[in-house]
């Protein structure tokens, strides 16, 4: 049975999730901006500082009438250095503090790598808001934990609240600096699948387009009756579900992550989700396996070679495969152009197809994923590049990639871009179209 709380936006529940703790107003702090931009633009007074933590995508526009209350932090090299310096020029009177000698990819531990510089920084400047700007009270609620429009959420600590959204892939999230933060803070840290990064890979996970290409690489890899499967980075369990309810009890489904949070997540989702029993979530490293050699007839990993030692994860993806097995890989395409359906002038469109540049140093997000999947060991390549769209601009995936144009955008431009895109939008063609890289490969034997 649906719920009014169904069809809330972002904004709507924490709206909604304000009311019920009882939070007049609250600091807030997340690593991915589009989460918190709506419930900044509609109830500003109910949000007191603000803190992007390492953002990798920043549209600044949403924070522009509280920019003395909004604090960036980021690496000083890399992507969080440059989205930052472009939003600081859109942000007069935002501060912005870098992490010295520092790089933050998406998938950057950030908390636990820097615990003691982000919880001063933060610290201090929520001070300096609570005295000079903006003010957070304590939560009302008596209950220290519980779930409220689809929210989950935990209270620890004492004092005005500052609520913690999760980060997309840290495997630590705020862990590290709660014993500093909850020292000063009602700290009330967020979960649940309509925030932080389950949300961008559940909404990813529900495109058509997307669906297709995983049941490709399954169709593919032909799991016999019987036959172990393994699924390398699993996030949000999204796909492992699909693949639960496609199989049934005919294959036994492992499901791997080196993020506990996302796996505890995902679980949760298996559970309501039905097939809680069907999937064995577990811990571990796609560069070093917690399995015995030939342990699975079929390994698969989507959209993690990019993040770690890509040689070494296919290394490790052969070894535990069984003679025979066949191990299937996606991965972006950093190396082909992404395609917005929109009419923009050609100095803009160069500007806005080139993808996210975000793959590890020993990453891999480009064609050279075939020849490395023949150097690891594999025979018999089916390579099927495959196109994926996106066409729900109010989805957090979607957000997600807009939020990188926007990013790159001058002042100039952001009205050409938003001209063009309301204009497809009112035609109904409103679309994005990006390639990802796939390909299944049979060991020897």
């Amino acid at each position: 049975m649906s719920t009014a709380h169904d069809q809330l936006t972002p904004a709507g529940r924490l709206l909604a999730l304000w009311d019920h703790l009882g939070l007049r107003a609250a600091h807030v702090a997340t690593q991915m901006p589009a989460d918190i931009a709506g419930f900044v633009v509609d109830h500003p007074d109910r949000v007191a500082g603000i803190v992007l933590m390492v953002p990798t995508r920043l549209d600044p526009t949403p924070f522009k009438l509280v920019t003395p209350r909004v604090l960036m932090v980021a690496g000083e090299h890399g992507l969080t250095a440059e989205t930052t310096a472009r939003a600081a020029t859109r942000l007069p009177g935002a501060t912005r503090t870098l992490l010295t000698d520092y790089d933050a990819p998406g998938w950057a531990d950030v908390v636990a790598d820097r615990t003691d510089e982000i919880s001063k920084n933060v610290t201090r400047f929520l001070d300096v808001v609570a005295r000079n700007t903006a003010e957070a009270f304590a939560p009302t609620v008596a209950a220290r934990e519980g779930t409220h429009a689809g929210i989950t959420w935990r209270i620890a600590g004492s004092g005005p609240a500052l609520v913690l959204l999760p980060f997309f892939l840290a495997p630590s999230q705020w862990g590290p600096a709660m014993p500093a933060l909850t020292a000063k803070f009602s700290v009330i840290t967020l979960g649940g699948p309509h925030i932080g990064g389950v949300a961008a890979l559940e909404d990813r996970a529900r495109a058509p387009t997307y669906q297709a290409m995983f049941r490709t690489l399954i169709d593919i890899m032909a799991p016999r009756p019987g036959e172990p499967i393994l699924d390398v980075g699993c996030g949000a369990g999204s796909l492992d579900r699909a693949l639960a309810k496609r199989l049934g009890a005919a294959n036994p489904l492992t499901a791997m992550d080196t993020n506990p949070f996302l796996l505890g997540e995902a679980a949760s989702l298996a559970r309501a989700d039905g097939v809680g029993k069907s999937i064995a979530f577990v811990p571990g490293n796609a560069e070093s396996l917690p399995f015995d050699d030939a342990s699975f007839g079929c390994v698969f990993s989507v959209t993690v070679l990019e993040e770690c030692d890509a040689d070494r994860a296919l290394a490790e993806m052969v070894r535990v495969a069984k003679p025979g097995g066949r191990v299937g890989v996606i991965v972006r395409s950093l190396d082909v152009r992404q395609w917005w359906n929109l009419d923009l002038p050609d100095a803009l469109r160069a500007k806005v197809e080139t993808p996210p540049q975000s793959v590890a140093a020993t990453g891999v997000g480009d064609a050279s994923l075939y020849p490395r999947m023949q150097a690891a060991g594999l025979a018999d390549l089916v390579c099927f590049p495959t196109l994926i769209t996106l066409d729900n601009p109010a989805g957090p995936i979607w957000r997600y990639r807009e939020d990188h144009v926007l990013s790159q955008l001058t002042p100039a431009e952001v009205p050409v871009w938003r001209a063009a895109r309301d204009k497809a939008a009112a035609e109904g063609l409103l679309f994005q179209s990006h390639v990802m890289h796939c390909a299944v490969g049979t060991k020897a034997g």
